[in-house]
């Protein structure tokens, strides 16, 4: 078996604006979240060989528009998932934070971009050469089945939430969805820092900005939640905040 060679077999590149990525440490990092522990060392290689790392600060791509469609391990920070259709318009699409990995499809009807929210590092896949390493392995295959699965729940949710909900479903739905991947329990509710902006947040719900503003007053008037600043929400209530998003009640 051939040693690792970390800095030849992961040519770097990195939005310039952003500080490089370690390759070692971003491989650590890959390795930590997703490969299972007896993945065979020569998968490992194939891996290693094929793992791009990517960076980049602020509302910069840390993954663009291209012709093959590509994972991406988000290693540090948080990023967007955006659409871009016709006559300059966008859809942000998904949320992603440290330990997520994020399908990026090639362009066709749409394209898409993996924005940084803040400075962000990660490991970039073709998306083809990575699947015939899949099938190829079981127990890889196992693992990246487990994160589709979780990503598709939250698909489906969020179709719901566009299709069939009021706007303070979508954003109780939202801070819940939020409070489940990145929430901080306390003793005074589960504390939210949130990377995206109102904006990102519109966005990604089909509101306004000043809907989300005028619904979060709403739900802060009626002691579900406090904010401090533009970022920062605690989430006092949530049996309540679940109700507010039209949750259904656990079964027995």
């Amino acid at each position: 078996m051939r040693p690792v060679s970390w800095n030849s077999v992961l040519p770097m590149q990195t939005d310039r604006s952003a500080a490089p990525p370690t390759c070692r440490d971003l491989f650590g990092r890959f390795a930590a979240d997703v490969l299972p522990a007896d993945l065979p060392e020569r998968t490992r290689w194939r891996l290693c060989e094929l793992a791009q790392p990517v960076g980049a600060a602020a509302g910069n791509a840390l993954s663009g528009e291209c012709a093959d469609s590509r994972l991406v391990h988000v290693a540090t920070g948080a990023a967007r998932l955006v659409a871009h259709v016709s006559q300059g318009r966008d859809q942000v699409l998904s949320f992603h934070f440290a330990g997520d990995v994020v399908l990026v499809p090639a362009r066709a009807a749409h394209g898409y971009t993996l924005c940084a929210l803040g400075a962000c590092e990660g490991l970039a896949f073709k998306a083809d050469p990575l699947f015939e390493l899949v099938r190829a392995d079981a127990a890889l295959a196992h693992a990246l089945l487990l994160r589709t699965r979780r990503a598709l729940a939250r698909s489906r949710e969020k179709t719901i939430a566009l299709g069939r909900m009021t706007a303070q479903e979508r954003l109780a739905s939202f801070l819940v969805g939020m409070a489940e991947r990145i929430g901080v329990p306390g003793a005074g509710g589960c504390m939210l820092d949130l990377p995206m902006s109102r904006r990102d947040i519109a966005d990604s719900l089909g509101l306004t900005i000043e809907t989300i503003s005028r619904q979060l007053g709403e739900l802060r008037a009626a002691g579900l939640l406090a904010t401090s600043g533009r970022s920062v929400v605690r989430l006092i209530d949530m049996p309540a905040l679940e109700a507010r998003a039209g949750h259904l009640a656990a079964p027995c």
